[in-house]
């Protein structure tokens, strides 16, 4: 890691599988990344996990499915850090996601449903929260798509107050580096608007970075282990 790095953000990797092969209309989005992107995490209980959280899921996904619902969102399990399962949602703007967050409650029949299922589920739940972020288009590389996709790594970056354009330079030098060095290498990088994706972190004390990388198998890691030791050694190069 660059030493300039080290002393402007903390970071955290996480990786995590899908709960089931994603195509791209899990997404919403046909085309690459969606321009806002929430994620809603649940934190669960020791033992409450596997199956038996699968078949509590189950029930928000029978209640948007038997109301028709134009809602689009996919799963993901930790296979990381602490048990969670992170749910991603796709929108093409801010005022996308509040038109369809409001068409929950509008449907009686769908809140209705929407609030049994959360009440079961919760009772699985060592804690929830969320998150919404936009993505930063300038500081990705390559296009990603999720369609074959079977495994997400993500890494958080935690700024430190006053930092931001330093660690905005410096993202922009790794991406141009990789072009180079490795230019099959791809991410999707968003910014968190609302939310903190870092337990113990308050919104807005720092500015948080949230980087998508997604794979369609572990040997992806491996290889991605070499791009950057290429990446490293263009830099020595130079």
């Amino acid at each position: 890691m660059h030493a300039l790095a080290r002393k402007l953000f903390l970071t955290s990797v996480a990786l995590l599988t899908l709960a089931a092969p994603a195509s791209s209309p899990l997404y919403g989005q046909e085309d690459g990344p969606p321009k806002v992107l929430v994620v809603q995490r649940e934190y669960l209980k020791p033992g409450k996990g596997g199956m038996l959280h699968d078949r509590s899921e189950r029930a928000f996904v029978s209640a948007f499915a038997e109301a028709k619902s134009n809602s689009h969102y996919f799963a993901l399990d930790s296979i990381s850090g602490p048990s969670r399962s992170l749910f991603v949602m796709g929108y093409d703007s801010f005022a996308d996601w509040e038109k369809e967050s409001a068409a929950i409650p509008g449907n009686k029949t769908l809140a209705a449903a929407v609030d049994h299922a959360s009440l079961m589920d919760g009772d699985l739940l060592a804690s929830y929260d969320s998150m919404a972020s936009m993505l930063r288009p300038d500081l990705s590389l390559n296009k990603g798509h999720i369609e074959g996709t079977r495994y997400f790594e993500i890494t958080t970056f935690v700024i430190k107050p006053g930092h931001a354009r330093e660690f905005e330079e410096l993202a922009h030098m790794y991406v141009d580096g990789f072009r180079k060095a490795a230019p099959d290498t791809h991410w999707d990088c968003f910014q968190v608007m609302y939310g903190s994706p870092v337990m113990g972190v308050p919104t807005g004390a720092v500015y948080v970075i949230f980087i998508f990388n997604t794979m369609k198998s572990l040997a992806e890691t491996d290889k991605g282990n070499e791009n950057f030791k290429k990446f490293a050694n263009s830099g020595k190069a130079g």
